[in-house]
């Protein structure tokens, strides 16, 4: 069986950020509870993108480190979203052509509520580890979602999307026998049309919970790991921060039997560099997973490497316990510098701009049939952030359910 592992990552966080403090204040919500979501910022979707401009830009830069010979040994392209843009055609067929990749690669989509990502992630290693190609995948994963206005949702929906190269093993090693799995039927989470989002909020905490002790005791079996000894670090569906510590605080309890000073210890040890990106991007459903992922990358580097536990889930539900081990220095490497680019690249918007861009955005939802200038309004955004990150795809207009798109550069008028 190849070595397969994560060779690159590459981020999209958008092109605008608000800050959850002022959205807090700004709605009337109660600042008590601010403190429990650990959120700080989180990005803002304009009317000009969706999943397929997210999904390119994310990819472009890891592409283009791999240059032109590397990209021809890419043979698969998944993106993972709740947010695609038709129903029959994925976001990863539309792709392809922009991130100018061979022909010879099998595009589809994923779906499976937030854990979209680390599924495609998983079929996409399994793939390669059995070839006899020795080739590559390239696994997108990310949401645009509509933000609920006014409901305490809101602060922590954000937008984006990871790009996860897999092939050589740079990053991370994966390991075919390392994974546990815990899935039943419920109703925390559903989404029967692009801008309704149904919540059972109680049910769905419970049903993360349920399924982070049930995967971790299934992975277990197999693995005979310890949930408090056997990982260096934890990455785990981020929803907010938040519900990461909470989730935290109880499996260290039922799995390890660590009291709460050693909890504490244990979340700042193990657990905090996996939030410091989702804290300033908020939700993006289908990856956060893969950027806890790679924010842990970022933050917890060691010199000699480490073993890594990351936790998916996504509501409906479906959850998933995976053991990577991670290289050494990975905060060396050009994909953390990326990652810290994708944030950096955003503008600080205001509440109220963000509350007239979501107004607008509402016109180019999918299923939309037509729109004209979806830049209008929201240029100045695009030119700043590409002074930041280089070409960005955009979407420009509708045209009778035609999604037309072009790229736009830092000198864009």
């Amino acid at each position: 069986m190849t070595a397969v592992g994560i060779e690159d990552i590459g981020a999209y966080f958008g092109t605008a950020h608000v800050e959850v403090g002022e959205l807090f204040q700004a709605r009337g919500l109660e600042q008590a509870r601010l403190a429990n979501l650990l959120m700080r910022r989180k990005s803002v979707a304009l009317p000009c993108e969706d999943i397929v401009t997210m999904a390119v830009n994310a990819a472009r830069p890891v592409l283009d480190r791999l240059g032109a010979e590397g990209r021809a040994t890419i043979e698969t392209v998944v993106v993972a979203t709740e947010s695609g843009v038709d129903l029959a055609k994925s976001a990863a067929a539309f792709a392809l052509a922009f991130l100018d990749l061979p022909k010879t690669c099998r595009v589809f989509e994923v779906k499976q509520a937030c854990h979209g990502g680390a599924a495609a992630f998983q079929m996409a290693a399994a793939s390669l580890a059995v070839s006899p190609r020795r080739g590559r995948a390239l696994v997108i994963a990310g949401d645009a979602p509509i933000p609920v206005q006014g409901s305490y949702a809101e602060p922590s929906q954000g937008a984006g999307a990871i790009a996860v190269l897999l092939g050589e093993p740079r990053l991370a090693r994966w390991h075919a026998d390392r994974y546990g799995l815990w899935s039943f039927d419920n109703t925390d989470f559903r989404r029967p049309a692009v801008d309704v989002d149904v919540i059972n909020v109680d049910l769905s905490i419970m049903s993360y919970i349920d399924c982070l002790i049930g995967s971790y005791k299934n992975y277990s079996e197999h693995t005979a790991s310890d949930f408090g000894a056997s990982f260096d670090a934890l990455a785990m569906h981020t929803p907010f921060p938040g519900m990461v510590r909470g989730a935290h605080r109880t499996a260290a309890r039922r799995l390890s039997g660590m009291d709460a000073a050693g909890i504490d210890l244990d979340f700042k040890k193990r657990v905090s560099a996996s939030l410091e990106v989702p804290a300033e991007v908020g939700n993006i459903y289908s990856g956060c997973t893969l950027m806890a992922l790679a924010s842990s990358l970022r933050h917890h580097s060691t010199t000699t490497g480490h073993e890594l536990g990351v936790y998916s889930y996504g509501g409906g539900c479906s959850s998933e316990f995976i053991g990577l081990t991670a290289s050494a220095d990975t905060e060396r490497t050009p994909a953390a510098a990326q990652l810290d680019a994708a944030l950096s690249a955003r503008t600080k918007i205001s509440v109220e701009r963000y509350d007239a861009v979501l107004d607008v955005a509402r016109r180019t939802l999918p299923g939309t049939p037509d729109a004209d200038d979806c830049l209008r309004g929201v240029s100045d955004l695009v030119t700043t952030a590409a002074h930041t990150a280089g070409p960005l795809l955009m979407l420009g207009s509708i045209k009778d359910h035609h999604r037309e798109y072009l790229w736009c550069d830092k000198d864009m008028s």
